[in-house]
């Protein structure tokens, strides 16, 4: 006696073969819209190659050539080694503090700014935050665009200020 192979039915074989053709074209099409999505996302221009960037200190190169008056900077070389992307400098405002001066409501149009208080102290108002007392060792993160003004500072303070991009723009506000 010989077995016969038990065949499917005529309506399984139909469905199977449907499936697979629409499978095939859902397929098809999600490979069309990956593609088309990865055709449309421009893709960012290389930065340049950062370079080495080394600083020491001397005291010839604290200038006051910066953003505020009653301050001088040490550029640290960032700027240039990193071609635009950051910058870092060590201020040393002078004292002693004169708030008609120096506590102006402002803003800076960055995507990040850090400062780190190196030596002596500096008194602070942020948005949201209230004033604060910054000591040596004391750090601090100003989001973009955040308010912000100094309110007294020691004769001696010097902060490491790093910041994205290196070009950016200041406003100073009505208090």
């Amino acid at each position: 006696m010989v077995k016969q192979k038990a065949s499917r039915p005529a309506t399984k074989t139909a469905v199977k073969k449907r499936s697979g053709a629409k499978a095939a074209a859902r397929s098809s099409a999600r490979k069309a819209v990956k593609a088309k999505a990865r055709t449309a996302v421009p893709k960012k221009p290389a930065r340049p190659r950062q370079r080495i960037a080394i600083s020491h200190h001397r005291k010839e190169d604290f200038k006051a050539d910066g953003l505020r008056a009653y301050a001088k900077y040490r550029d640290l070389g960032i700027a240039d080694a990193s071609h635009g992307l950051a910058q870092a400098h060590v201020i040393r405002l002078q004292g002693p503090c004169d708030p008609a001066e120096v506590s102006k409501l402002h803003f800076h149009d960055v995507d990040f700014q850090m400062v780190y208080v190196l030596k002596g102290w500096v008194k602070t108002y942020m948005d949201g935050q209230g004033e604060t007392l910054m000591k040596e060792g004391s750090a601090w993160t100003q989001p973009p665009k955040i308010k912000h003004m100094i309110l007294d500072y020691s004769d001696d303070v010097e902060l490491l200020e790093v910041i994205l991009p290196a070009e950016f723009r200041t406003v100073e506000l009505k208090a």
